[in-house]
């Protein structure tokens, strides 16, 4: 019993150090992709002088936060201060538990299944730590001692709980078609056809309510630089704002994750082999994201609300009545 709880320790351990390196990995070279990408956009060259192709400026950016001065203004709460940014990127982080990224492996005996977490209700967890980040959001805003920052920091949270409604509600017909909250079980589901065909509407609302999940344009309210200055982390300098950017870029690997599994059928595909299609899935989405950055202009705040309360939620609980209606009459 005692070997097999090391073995067990031994390979969760493992897989951590893993799902970490990849998801951090991944980060750092989606903020190279999208400057790369934004340059070709705007018909400019991205940074091409760091290493071959530009391909050691992830490297020379990190060196860069770390060497700068960290500075922690007057009259902020220092202990909410320091904290907030990690929180940010460390439910991001914890959220890559939970996803699955191939079928269960025997090794040496023991079946291994290719997720760090399995759990039944794995899809509530996701969501729940999606909400716990707008804390960190709320409260390094809040903390900041700056009239920009906190009107940031309260767009922000009134932004992720109202499309947070409607991501859940954009759920609810893959649940039902899956008959569980458990990832693996969701993408097993999706072995013939993937939900992002037989729920096409259900998709496109979860796209839409995960743009404004990551703040990403055209829903990036609570940063807009124009007026704003930079908003919630305006006060940031050195590592700790290096955390709140590195949250973002994993926070759009993880929707991409998130996306693949719920609705592309994960690492289902022919021919490749299932991590294979499993990558090329997850990046397709940051491609797409960084693409309606360079093509869409951001929308003002009283939009952004009305679209998550006026339009989302209710076209969102009618699709969650037309897949009960159709499941129904099928049975």
């Amino acid at each position: 019993m005692t070997a097999e709880l090391l073995i067990g320790v031994g390979v969760m351990l493992v897989k951590m150090a893993v799902a970490l390196a990849v998801a951090l990995g991944l980060a750092a070279y989606m903020i190279l992709l999208e400057r790369k990408l934004l340059g070709r956009f705007q018909v400019r060259y991205g940074p091409n002088r760091v290493g071959y192709f530009g391909l050691l400026q992830p490297l020379a950016d990190g060196l860069k936060m770390l060497l700068k001065e960290d500075i922690i203004p007057d009259g902020v709460d220092r202990r909410i201060f320091l904290v907030a940014p990690a929180v940010v990127a460390g439910m991001a982080l914890l959220a890559f538990m939970l996803v699955p990224f191939g079928e269960t492996l025997t090794i040496l005996g023991h079946a291994v299944p290719q997720v760090i977490v399995r759990t039944n209700v794995g899809l509530l967890l996701v969501l729940a730590l999606s909400s716990l980040a707008v804390y960190g959001l709320a409260l390094g805003a809040w903390t900041s001692d700056n009239k920009y920052s906190l009107l940031g920091g309260i767009r922000g949270a009134a932004q992720m709980i109202s499309y947070e409604l409607a991501l859940g509600l954009s759920l609810v017909p893959v649940v039902m078609r899956a008959r569980s909250l458990d990832l693996s079980d969701i993408v097993a589901a999706q072995s013939g056809l993937p939900f992002a065909v037989t729920e096409p509407f259900a998709f496109i609302l979860f796209i839409i309510a995960a743009l404004a999940e990551t703040k990403r344009i055209p829903f990036d309210l609570p940063e807009a630089e124009n007026e704003l200055q930079a908003g919630f982390h305006t006060e940031y300098s050195g590592m700790r704002f290096a955390l709140f950017f590195v949250g973002e870029y994993v926070n759009m690997v993880l929707l991409g994750a998130l996306i693949a599994v719920f609705f592309l059928g994960g690492w289902h595909g022919p021919i490749l082999p299932p991590i294979v299609w499993l990558g090329i899935k997850v990046l397709a989405v940051p491609v797409f994201l960084i693409w309606t950055r360079a093509s869409l202009p951001r929308l003002r705040y009283d939009q952004l609300m009305a679209l998550g309360w006026k339009v989302l939620v209710p076209l969102a609980l009618v699709n969650v009545l037309l897949t009960g209606a159709i499941l129904v009459a099928a049975a």
